[in-house]
């Protein structure tokens, strides 16, 4: 499927796999719509989307946690930039600790972000989608969700927790052409990956965001009458 001229919206999109989906879809004339708490990296961002590919953009900061704040950042750019045809929900956080050992407060925030975040943003663009019958949202989840760890039980609930969601919603809105998708990414060379006290390894061999962002473009590329469901992307030889 030819991507130029659709329209996306990326939450998490001013860092990482973010900003890597980001840049990937703009460079195939994708308008992009960009998410995320930190204003001056969506000012950034947009301004280096608007000079390398000439696309157009348009970006709201947002605590997609809240559902408020989610529905407000999907207007804006709704009015931007028209219907979208492309949601990526990516906002994430993480930190490890034993269940006893982590603060209630800081679990409670990551299931918020990681499940809460993709269940309001997709919450608030379906409707339009339904409308169109058409659409593609992809999740970005992780390893984390499919097997758990020790010191991991709040960021593998919310993963784990995505998965199924995606699972669910995929089997409600497949009879209205939309495309939905879990990605499943290891430990990705990001700040989230390094300030969470992640083993990154050596640079060159080390799972990238533009591996992510590659994944996720050619799951969007397929023609619309076939989906992938969840697909996984590791590091090959992590040290």
């Amino acid at each position: 499927m030819d991507l130029k001229g659709k329209n996306a919206l990326i939450t998490g999109a001013g860092k990482g796999i973010g900003r890597a989906l980001a840049l990937a879809l703009a460079k195939e004339g994708v308008r992009v719509g960009l998410v995320s708490r930190s204003v001056a990296d969506l000012e950034q961002l947009a301004s280096t989307i608007s000079t390398q590919f000439q696309t157009k953009t348009s970006y709201a900061p947002a605590d997609v946690s809240k559902r408020d704040e989610a529905l407000a950042a999907y207007n804006h750019i709704k009015q931007d930039l028209g219907p979208l045809d492309i949601l990526i929900n990516n906002a994430g956080i993480a930190s490890f600790g034993t269940v006893t050992q982590m603060p209630p407060e800081e679990w409670d925030r990551i299931i918020q972000v990681n499940l809460y975040g993709t269940y309001h943003m997709t919450y608030v663009a379906l409707p339009d989608m339904i409308d169109r019958n058409s659409g593609s949202i992809l999740n970005i989840a992780s390893t984390a969700g499919e097997r758990g760890f020790a010191t991991g039980s709040a960021y593998c609930a919310s993963k784990f927790a995505v998965l199924g969601f995606t699972e669910s919603v995929l089997q409600e809105v497949r009879k209205n052409n939309i495309r939905v998708t879990a990605l499943t990414p290891s430990t990705v060379n990001t700040e989230l990956a390094a300030n969470a006290g992640l083993k990154i390894g050596e640079e060159h061999r080390m799972l990238q965001p533009e591996d992510v962002a590659e994944l996720a473009l050619a799951t969007l590329q397929l023609p619309e009458r076939v989906f992938v469901k969840t697909a996984g992307i590791w590091t090959t030889n992590p040290q």
